[in-house]
């Protein structure tokens, strides 16, 4: 793959970021599988290409439901810089608290569902190469659904996941 020779600017901020940076950042997320999650139709198999990391209005269920007729799930989140729905307000430091923390930058921390404590000891260099290539995406408004607390039902589909059996 050939880089791009001059800085790349962001979509919105017109702030320009290092090539080697957004290629670096590119190759993590791909490698992490952030897609697999963050992509309309991804969790099902049928990946919305226009929505590339855009948020999934199909849910991740991360509590038992043998135990509640109702799970909490999560709709991951729309990773690209649209200022309404994605993370256009935010800012390269918030992003990397994100990634290592699971906390967002209202200070909400998320479950582990994001496997934020796999990304806890990831290198500052390629925490900010991710931050960068997420900013440097376009942006694509697309609102994700609410999560939804255990016990509440779900107005959007959604998968389980994190799902045992104590009793065979």
């Amino acid at each position: 793959a050939t880089l791009v020779e001059a800085p790349m600017p962001g979509p919105l901020t017109g702030k320009s970021f290092d090539p080697a940076d957004v290629a670096q950042g590119k190759y993590l997320v791909e490698l992490l599988g952030c897609g697999s999650c963050h992509t309309d139709g991804a969790l099902v198999g049928r990946p919305d290409k226009a929505r590339r990391l855009a948020g999934s209005s199909i849910g991740i269920a991360y509590s038992n439901p043998l135990q509640n007729k109702h799970p909490g799930v999560v709709y991951p989140a729309n990773l690209t810089p649209d200022p309404d729905t994605g993370l256009g307000s935010w800012n390269e430091e918030q992003i990397v608290k994100m990634i290592r923390t699971g906390v967002n930058r209202h200070g909400d921390q998320q479950l582990a569902v994001m496997p934020w404590p796999a990304y806890a000891k990831i290198s500052d260099q390629d925490a900010r190469a991710i931050a960068a290539y997420l900013q440097s995406l376009a942006p694509v408004n697309h609102r994700t659904p609410r999560n939804v607390e255990p016990g509440n039902k779900a107005s959007s589909p959604y998968v389980h996941f994190g799902v045992y059996r104590t009793k065979q």
